[in-house]
């Protein structure tokens, strides 16, 4: 078992990681595409700073489900 604030960090950074260290490898494969594909898109229509808060929410997203999994 994995510690949960660990897992919510790794995550925060790399969404998915956090996931795949809680035990969950499909998950964590899932959010990090996910993540990419959220990035390559607004990258293509939205402004630099939307982006950038498009990502915020999603990596603060993925840290909670992080943490919520190791737990």
């Amino acid at each position: 078992m994995v510690n949960a604030i660990l897992a919510a960090i790794l995550s925060f950074f790399i969404p998915g990681l956090g996931q795949a260290v809680a035990g969950d490898i499909k998950k964590g494969i899932i959010f990090f595409v996910v993540a990419l594909i959220i990035g390559a898109i607004a990258g293509f229509i939205f402004k630099h700073w939307v982006v950038w808060l498009i990502s915020l929410a999603y990596d603060i997203y993925a840290a909670y489900d992080a943490y919520q999994m190791a737990q």
